[in-house]
């Protein structure tokens, strides 16, 4: 690896990372809380699914900056509980609460949308680690696309109160979709070197994805030029993820020693 795309290397990994592991913690929170039991095993499932990607992209990231700093100390673990929220680099849209279940859906939906088309271009990453991690989640990316579309359209499609919720959970959701489809310099960086794919590309495929789920939803889709929020890629968060680490962070915090025996 080049050493001049090191750190934007690990800082795309974080990116990545922070994604599944902010949206599996949302997840976590439902256990116990999901309208049917059949529905919090399928939530519960999507969880550890976006866990198990949050160790292998951190796991990599991890790798990389103990390499920098020469040290051990540095792993997954430590990049999961040890950072604070501006260290986080997790898409808003992904910290956004569950609210009810046409949130926690819609949600889903749309960060899905693009994650499959985003997984899909990373299995052909020049990175081989990275290609490899992106095959294996893909197959389960393609799950959890299929399971929020199939909710969208029988919320949208439903009664006259699913309709409107999933509605407006998806004009409430909408205003922090533009940065999932925002190209930075860390991205730009990743581009040229071969290891992510084409943002245009992803961008078709996000709209199009959405654009059909929505329309067999008989849902209205808010506008691609409506204003949006952004930052979290760089530390800019919203309070609720600070809320989101104080509960996930705080066994680790309080036991920093504590080992499993």
């Amino acid at each position: 690896m080049a050493q001049k795309t090191q750190a934007p290397l690990t800082d795309y990994l974080l990116r990545l990372g922070d994604n599944a592991l902010v949206l599996g913690q949302r997840h976590a929170q439902l256990c116990g809380k999901a309208p049917a039991l059949e529905e919090e095993l399928a939530l519960m499932n999507v969880g550890l699914d976006l866990f198990g990607q949050a160790r292998n992209w951190l796991g990599y990231a991890a790798e990389l900056m103990a390499a920098d700093l020469v040290t051990d100390q540095i792993d997954a673990d430590h990049l999961a509980f040890r950072r604070d929220a501006q260290d986080f680099r997790n898409l808003l849209i992904t910290e956004q609460p569950n609210g009810d279940f046409a949130d926690t859906i819609g949600r889903q939906f749309l960060f899905d949308a693009w994650h499959v088309h985003l997984l899909d271009g990373l299995a052909g990453s020049s990175d081989p680690r990275i290609a490899e991690v992106a095959a294996k989640s893909l197959k389960e990316a393609t799950y959890h696309l299929r399971r929020s579309s199939e909710w969208v359209i029988r919320l949208g499609d439903g009664t006259e109160e699913s309709h409107t919720r999933m509605q407006r959970a998806l004009d409430n959701l909408w205003q922090f979709t533009g940065e999932l489809l925002q190209v930075d310099e860390i991205d730009q960086a990743m581009i040229e070197a071969g290891i992510a794919p084409d943002p245009e590309t992803i961008a078709a495929r996000w709209k199009a994805t959405v654009e059909e789920v929505l329309e067999e939803a008989t849902l209205e889709r808010p506008s691609y030029d409506a204003w949006m929020y952004t930052g979290g890629k760089v530390g800019h968060h919203t309070e609720h993820l600070g809320f989101l680490l104080a509960e996930m962070q705080y066994l680790p915090r309080a036991y920093p020693d504590a080992t499993v025996w």
